[in-house]
């Protein structure tokens, strides 16, 4: 091997053991950034007032548990059922609508599919907040504001635009050689898609099932519009108003917040490997 060559690969090799460390300084100050915020919110949770006030940025001398005992009977677990009832009923209805829609787009032959789509992708497009006076005059005469039921509404209705299509970019490239076995074997339509499709699909169908659990659970806007009791506020009102009324109690507001972040935190590192996949092989083809 000439010394020309060797100098090459040596440049080769530092380049990229250079690029290694550019990509893990990178992912490290990422998550430094995502991380140190939430330590210190758990942190500031477990002091008494004084001493957070003393010093924001300081361990606590004892664990002051108390915090998150008062901040759940202040509300925060009524606003937290609220929420769990709001997520779960919109992912539910969401995932299923969107994936019956997507289902019908890529394995069903129907009439003015293309402009469908294209109907369905132009729902993306639609900001919420151009329709916040309509859709309020909507759910009042459906007597359906301040409840839990028109915000699992208005949760699915703008979702499934979104969910649809990313369903559907997977859908796409799956095998259509099950699906002819299964026809070929008896199967309705029905159950090619409750036995072969949606089992196959199941990378990004939790997938979308992690996007609108965040969606629904830290939506801000609609809550606020349409809900106006203390009984079906849900965690992101219920903590502005928590927040309101404890004003510089700041060590019960971070419990709070605690509170509410858990099942998001716990949810997505349990489905990560699914999440991570079913946007690789669905969003990114």
């Amino acid at each position: 091997m000439s010394a020309t060559t060797n100098r090459t690969v040596s440049r080769l090799g530092f380049a990229g053991i250079l690029l290694r460390l550019v990509v893990w300084g990178i992912l490290v100050v990422t998550a430094l950034v995502v991380i140190v915020p939430l330590l210190w919110m758990l942190v500031s949770s477990l002091k008494v007032n004084t001493e957070f006030l003393a010093d924001p940025f300081g361990l606590p001398t004892t664990l002051f548990w108390q915090n998150f005992v008062d901040a759940w009977n202040l509300g925060v677990g009524q606003y937290m059922w609220n929420s769990v009832i709001v997520t779960v009923a919109s992912i539910v209805a969401t995932t299923l609508i969107s994936a019956w829609a997507a289902f019908g787009l890529t394995k069903l032959t129907i009439p003015f599919s293309r402009p469908v789509l294209f109907l369905i992708v132009g729902g993306m497009m639609l900001a919420p907040t151009v329709a916040l006076i309509p859709l309020l005059r909507l759910l009042q005469s459906l007597g359906i504001y301040d409840s839990l039921l028109g915000l699992t509404i208005l949760y699915t209705a703008f979702r499934i635009p979104f969910t649809t299509f990313l369903i559907r970019s997977y859908m796409v490239d799956l095998p259509h050689e099950v699906d002819e076995a299964g026809l070929l074997d008896g199967c309705s339509r029905a159950q090619q898609f409750w036995r072969l499709t949606l089992p196959m699909s199941m990378p990004i169908i939790v997938s979308a099932i992690i996007l609108q659990c965040l969606f629904a659970w830290n939506e801000y806007l609609f809550a606020f519009i349409f809900v106006s009791s203390t009984d079906t506020m849900t965690l992101p009102v219920g903590l502005a108003n928590l927040a309101s009324k404890l004003s510089t109690n700041y060590p019960m507001i971070f419990a709070g917040m605690t509170i509410a972040s858990i099942p998001m935190i716990a949810a997505f590192f349990a489905a990560q490997r699914f999440f991570v996949r079913g946007l690789a092989e669905g969003v990114g083809k």
